[in-house]
């Protein structure tokens, strides 16, 4: 499985942002522009945490495992794999969701601040955009706890060259 790497995730933002910050200009030249859900930083903020508590939770059991604790709990491969998956999946997910949240924000920072709905409306953008940033530092962080050290010869590709 290859890293993530945040040059691929600070694209997705910035395309997604210029994108929906181009569709906002349009959609309010036609109409209301729909709103920044309330919910979008709250749901982004438990992602980072439940990332958070994985990657923690993770980085104890190896330790654990690496000292040689009594009745110390391993870390199963195919659960350590999954956290990867899910933990790379919300960070690409979360950069295009902050990047979108972002757009709009700054259509809205630009647009029109004297309105209390649209202020709200950013406050909620801008706090999406930093509940982004922490699903993927704690997706970064949870990949970074579960990587395979170097010379690692357990892996399948390692004993398939030899």
């Amino acid at each position: 499985m290859k890293q993530l790497r945040p040059a691929v995730l600070a694209g997705i933002f910035v395309v997604a942002g210029v994108l929906c910050w181009a569709a906002a200009r349009l959609w309010n030249a036609y109409g209301t522009l729909p709103g920044v859900p309330l919910a979008a930083p709250i749901v982004l903020g438990a992602i980072a945490a439940i990332l958070l508590a994985t990657a923690l939770s993770m980085r104890a059991r190896l330790k654990a495992q690496r000292e040689r604790r009594p009745g110390a709990k391993g870390v199963e491969p195919l659960m350590a794999a999954r956290a990867v998956v899910f933990g790379q999946a919300s960070a690409l997910v979360a950069a295009l969701v902050a990047g979108a949240y972002g757009g709009v924000g700054v259509f809205l920072l630009m647009d029109s601040l004297d309105v209390p709905a649209r202020r709200d409306q950013a406050w909620y953008a801008g706090f999406s955009v930093l509940a982004g940033a922490a699903v993927i530092a704690a997706a970064l962080f949870l990949e970074h706890v579960l990587k395979l050290p170097e010379g690692d010869d357990t892996t399948p590709e390692a004993q398939a060259r030899a």
